[in-house]
């Protein structure tokens, strides 16, 4: 029996039909994908193998199944080999960005693009990573962001290792870019992003505004199998990501590459639309040259079999603005977002830096500059610090200690927070801050409690210009009979001197406060400290040192606990000053003086 409906009713029916299906998100729910078993397939077989070849829209190209290598890449975990008998393909191989291009057999999904079987081969193969890893990917929950855990070993992609004799399946690295950085910069940088496997190209662009959050967005094109997509490590004026390819979508959730991108577990990095620009053939690794657009969604899962997430809103992500104000009035800024990685972050937030220092046509900085660093984890809880650099080329040569440094001040044993935000000012200094001590030299070596005496400085600067600073002391009537030290030295090595250890345990601290107070703690980084100090046995408890303390003391706090109460020998500073602020200086002058009644 049908009901026959007037005209009005049919014609607003389909009106509330057309205006919801305007209204449902290009990601909307898709029926089940259907897919081929490893028993099902038989050499000989013929599929589709479906990427994008140029722009954002998916292309077929021909494949023969050759046959299944069973447990290649450990138990259980098997690959599809295949014949690229794509003319196409045949000519340039898999291609680094086709990274979880699906296979179709009959239909139906059997796997995923995702593995080079051999180079310089006159015949063309590639390995495919099953549908079912791939689902099994894609079924893995999703920790919160509280639950995520880092290991603190360094992640290691066997896509970086160097495999010119292909002796084992190598996968297809994703087409990563580093959008926003010089040539130069990218040099500088690669060996930190290297620890991680990533093997970053300059080719590449960006179609993300600086300004850009993560939120959700919609791409441009209905995201399907075969689509492109990237990956990003950072987003805005400095762009990271690795492109690959959509290898399924079930609803929102996506499964993508065949293959791990830096083998992180659990992750939360920003899923971007991407378009390809061109493919570059080569005998050795044909590539894709590809732009990265707007952020769609989330990737949480960087497996063996696959990358995995959700399109919808993108992570939380720590804004780093980074503003260079050279001798001239005009200043120039750089803003961009970076992943939320305890490894990854400093070397993202330092390949920003570096790129407003030292990849850029403003030579004003050739003098030095001092860079101003603000870090806010909350409105209440930040660190700042400033620190002198004898020209770009000085601080390229010490941008590995940099990065240690950063990644100090970001990474905490006490609470899983991230940094909300991070800014940098560079200043262009108006002469060379480099200064060399011609002479250190004391008026007495024994001196009577109570009296003063004189510290002679003299030093040249950069250009050999000659000056001289008479410092007065003051002895104190309570150091006499005492045998004591003037220290000239900088202030990290005086810090190291009187025991301020250079990583601070995680045990000596109980709280994110007392941390975020101990590494406020540092003596200034430019100049010298003059200091008169005496030899003494140190008790620490968490960072404040109390010297000889009695021994039934020490025996029953370090009984209660032994990672928190620490002894050790050390200096300790009776007196202190702060010269040559503004300058650099790396010396260690160390001179006796005996105290008398």
């Amino acid at each position: 029996m049908f009901l026959l409906l007037p005209p009005f009713i049919l014609r607003q029916r389909w009106l509330l039909v057309f205006l919801a299906f305007l209204s449902v998100p290009t990601f909307a729910a898709m029926p089940a994908v259907a897919t081929v078993s490893l028993d099902e397939l038989r050499p000989g077989q013929r599929g589709q193998v479906w990427t994008v070849f140029r722009g954002t829209e998916p292309e077929p190209f021909d494949v023969e199944v050759t046959g299944v290598v069973r447990n290649a890449l450990g138990p259980g975990k098997s690959l599809i080999v295949c014949q690229l008998t794509d003319p196409r393909v045949q000519n340039m191989g898999a291609v680094a960005g086709m990274s979880g291009s699906p296979l179709y057999i009959d239909g139906k999904l059997a796997g995923a693009l995702s593995y080079q079987i051999q180079r310089f081969e006159t015949v063309r193969y590639a390995g495919f990573t099953p549908a079912a890893d791939l689902a099994e990917v894609r079924d893995k929950p999703d920790l919160t962001p509280a639950k995520i855990r880092v290991n603190p070993v360094t992640a290691h992609n066997p896509a970086s290792a160097d495999n010119s004799v292909n002796s084992t399946y190598t996968p297809l690295q994703p087409a990563f870019t580093l959008s926003g950085l010089s040539p130069a910069v990218v040099d500088l940088i690669a060996p930190h992003f290297a620890a991680f496997g990533l093997n970053a190209t300059a080719l590449g662009g960006s179609t993300l505004a600086a300004a850009s959050v993560a939120t959700a967005s919609t791409p441009t094109a209905p995201l399907r199998a075969g689509s492109a997509i990237a990956v990003a490590l950072a987003t805005g004026d400095i762009t990271i990501a690795g492109t690959g390819t959509v290898s399924r979508v079930d609803g929102r959730r996506i499964t993508a590459f065949g293959h791990p991108m830096l083998a992180l577990g659990d992750v939360e990095l920003p899923l971007c639309a991407a378009e390809i620009v061109t493919i570059l053939p080569s005998n050795l690794t044909s590539v894709k040259i590809a732009n990265t657009g707007a952020i769609i969604g989330m990737i949480t899962q960087d497996r063996l079999s696959a990358v995995s997430g959700t399109l919808g809103p993108g992570p939380a992500m720590t804004a780093v603005e980074v503003t260079v104000s050279p001798t001239s009035p005009t200043s120039r800024t750089l803003r961009f977002q970076v992943a939320r990685h305890t490894q990854l972050t400093p070397a993202l937030i330092a390949a920003g830096l570096t790129q407003a220092i030292v990849g850029s046509n403003d030579g004003a900085l050739a003098q030095g500059f001092r860079i101003t660093s603000n870090i806010a984890f909350s409105p209440t809880q930040t660190l700042t610090a400033r620190t002198l650099h004898a020209g770009p080329q000085a601080f390229a040569q010490g941008l590995n200690q940099f990065v240690r440094s950063l990644a100090q001040d970001l990474q905490n044993p006490y609470v899983k927070i991230f940094p909300s935000s991070l800014r940098f000012t560079v200043e262009a200094l108006t002469a060379h801050p480099a200064v060399n001590i011609d002479v250190f030299q004391l008026s007495r070596a024994t001196v009577r409690a109570g009296e003063t005496i004189t510290a002679t400085l003299a030093w040249r600067n950069f250009q050999g210009d000659a000056h001289r600073e008479i410092i007065t002391l003051s002895i104190d009537p309570n150091w006499a009979g005492k045998t004591l030290e003037i220290i000239l030295a900088p202030g990290p090595a005086l810090d190291d001197l009187t025991g301020r250890p250079a990583v601070i345990a995680a045990a000596t601290l109980r709280s994110f406060d007392a941390y975020l107070a101990a590494m406020r703690d540092d003596r200034p980084r430019d100049g010298l400290c003059l200091a008169i100090v005496e030899k003494s046995a140190l008790f620490s408890d968490e960072t404040t040192s109390t010297p000889e303390i009695p021994g039934s003391i020490e025996r029953i706090a370090r009984g209660a606990d032994e990672a928190r109460f620490q002894k050790r020998d050390a200096v300790l500073p009776l007196l202190e000053r702060h010269i040559l602020p503004g300058k650099l200086v790396n010396v260690m002058i160390r001179r006796p003086l005996r105290v008398v009644d």
